[in-house]
């Protein structure tokens, strides 16, 4: 008897649980995640990474220049 009650437990777990659509959800949030962070750093810093690429850019027309 215990064995059956057993085995009628692991098969509802079983049919209750969806692995592939849990894993497809956890990278759908780790994506949004990082692309929110990664717009929220940008934004803070664009300015700044615009001038260092602005400053690289003139050293390197300078020496191709030159």
């Amino acid at each position: 008897m215990l064995n059956e009650l057993l085995a009628r437990v692991q098969s509802w777990v079983e049919a209750t649980r969806d692995e592939e659509g849990q894993g497809l959800v956890e990278y759908a949030l780790i994506l949004v995640f990082v692309s929110i962070v990664s717009i929220g750093v940008l934004t803070i810093l664009g300015v700044d990474v615009a001038d260092i690429f602005t400053n690289i850019e003139t050293q390197l027309d300078g020496v191709a220049g030159g």
